[in-house]
């Protein structure tokens, strides 16, 4: 995946903070996303800093992780064989956002993504409860599924 732009996606789409913090759900995170603690944790049990270096490190192996498990489930294996870079980043950056399973949910979409329809997999994205609950992020993946470009992230990234 040598031109890949997924970690400075997943650092513009989850942020980007060297000190832990609580995300949305609660839970103690640190570096762009990186839960690190159960749910409802107190940030005084994490006295650390994770420089941006260390942290796009962490990010890839969480991703190389996360491309291992897409790759066991057809149906999302199917979509990414049909994808170019930009696109095939989308939809890592889901199963980063939402998990695996959460991205299996998809299966309209996953299928129209395998069968190269990538305007109505854009819209099946932005029709769904993952876009109603990060509207901005599912608009910005839904572009660049529609162009297979990362214009949307120009300046950004």
């Amino acid at each position: 995946m040598t031109d890949s732009k997924i970690i400075p996606i997943l650092n513009v789409e989850e942020g980007y903070k060297e000190a832990p913090y609580l995300d949305t759900q609660g839970y103690p995170t640190v570096a762009g996303g990186i839960r690190i603690g159960p749910k409802g944790a107190s940030l005084s049990n994490y006295t650390f800093r994770v420089p941006r270096t260390v942290g796009d490190v962490w990010k890839q192996t969480i991703v190389d992780q996360k491309v291992n498990e897409m790759n066991q489930r057809p149906a999302i294996a199917a979509a990414l064989a049909a994808c170019n870079p930009p696109r095939r980043d989308i939809l890592i950056s889901m199963a980063y956002q939402m998990g695996t399973d959460g991205l299996a949910g998809f299966k309209n979409t996953l299928k129209l993504i395998a069968d190269g329809n990538f305007s109505a997999a854009a819209d099946g994205m932005l029709n769904s409860l993952w876009a109603k609950q990060t509207p901005n992020r599912a608009k910005r993946h839904a572009d660049v599924m529609r162009t297979g470009s990362y214009d949307i992230y120009r300046g950004l990234i």
